[in-house]
């Protein structure tokens, strides 16, 4: 609507039905699509996956490619991954729908994206937000459409309006972050406790003093002498969906995952991507009690957060009692996280392991024995839960 008064126009003014977006969030549709990967390492294995179940064709290049990343090409959730142990040309980009790149090198990631965008080809390079073209943003996989929208209207409906002011300061200090000379888990440290005090703090105006304290905190968290922890969780009847908020928060912040051998492999949804997880109990070869609990100490001392997943309500007794202790007397912070406490079904939630083991994959520098050398083999992530950190 709009009148005309002494000769000037005067149009009904609209206040914007949205504010400002960093991204555009978009849904790519992939299948039958070839997608272009580069690069080694944990974060490339994950993109490798995610494209995967997404249902590209998924071509990737690494001259030496990790444990992780040959894993997931003979494990692909819906179409082939085809692993190529050379470095990329730019021929390989022609017919790519979206390129994928994850380098330590800053000249060789500015290389990448510019090949790419000379293609016409939209690229993402893991950690490097100055030559991504798109985002990898948090995903949750669920059916049917309805029930996906219900959960939106729920979450928009938690979410604080003051964590706008914090996900501002987020992409201000992102950049800041990167060029910290911190290590990769002392950046995810970092996040870790901005994530946490943004959410106890939603209406505080972040302030540098904040960036201060967080950066401080995740040095210190470094340099702290032996900086491992061993967390016990109690994963209740073996059900993942009766883990406690606690237990998934454990499992989010964990290096190295130890499960008991009857526990759902589902369990392994809420862990993250990079983080090692290795089968224990007592099925075939058992391991001894003080067989794992060293396993324990070695890890947590050689820096890493270690989580130990047992059946039942609360991890304090039986033979957990004795690995706290162990633990305790080599010096380490144990937290204990107790389940729910329910009628055991270990015989009905258990899984064929026969179908779900990895080939054996010792840690280095363990004192692994033969019967603690399998890595637990993580569930397809197609039919229950689909998760990816937006990482750039």
């Amino acid at each position: 609507m709009s009148t005309v008064e002494d000769g000037r126009d005067h149009s009904t003014a609209h206040p914007p039905r949205m504010q400002a977006l960093a991204r555009l969030p978009i849904f790519l549709a992939l299948t039958g699509k070839r997608a272009l990967i580069a690069g080694d390492g944990p974060p490339v294995a994950w993109k490798a996956e995610l494209l995967s179940a997404a249902g590209a064709d998924v071509a990737v290049f690494a001259e030496r490619p990790c444990e992780e990343l040959r894993a997931v090409a003979t494990q692909a959730a819906r179409t082939a991954i085809v692993l190529q142990q050379r470095a990329w040309r730019i021929e390989d980009f022609t017919g790519a729908a979206v390129a994928v790149g994850g380098f330590d090198d800053e000249a060789e990631a500015e290389r990448f994206a510019r090949a790419a965008r000379a293609a016409g080809i939209p690229v993402n390079v893991i950690d490097r937000s100055a030559y991504c073209d798109f985002s990898f943003g948090a995903i949750v996989n669920r059916s049917p459409p309805l029930f996906g929208q219900a959960i939106r209207a729920r979450l928009e409906a938690m979410i604080p309006r003051g964590f706008a002011r914090w996900a501002d300061a987020a992409r201000r200090w992102r950049k800041t972050v990167q060029s910290s000379g911190l290590s990769l888990s002392a950046r995810r440290r970092f996040w870790q406790t901005f994530a946490g005090f943004a959410m106890n703090n939603p209406q505080r105006e972040p302030a540098s003093s904040d960036f201060d304290a967080f950066l401080s905190t995740a040095k210190d968290q470094v340099t702290a002498a032996g900086t491992g922890s061993v967390t016990l969780v109690g994963a209740g009847p073996g059900d993942p969906e009766l883990l406690t908020l606690r237990a998934v928060r454990a499992l989010q912040s964990a290096d190295v995952v130890l499960i008991d051998d009857h526990l759902a492999p589902e369990m392994l949804d809420f862990a993250r991507r990079e983080a090692k997880t290795v089968l224990v109990g007592k099925t075939g070869p058992s391991c001894r009690e003080n067989e794992v609990a060293a396993l324990m100490i070695a890890l947590a001392k050689a820096g890493a957060r270690v989580l130990r997943l047992k059946g039942g309500g609360s991890p304090i007794f039986g033979r957990a009692a004795a690995e706290i202790a162990a633990c305790r007397g080599a010096g380490l912070a144990v937290e204990v996280v107790p389940g729910v406490t329910v009628g055991r079904r270990h015989g009905e939630i258990g899984r064929d392991r026969a179908n779900n083991l990895a080939r054996p994959t010792p840690i280095p520098g363990t004192p692994l024995r033969a019967c603690c050398e399998w890595l637990a083999a993580r569930p397809a992530r197609t039919a229950r839960t689909l998760r990816s950190t937006s990482r750039g």
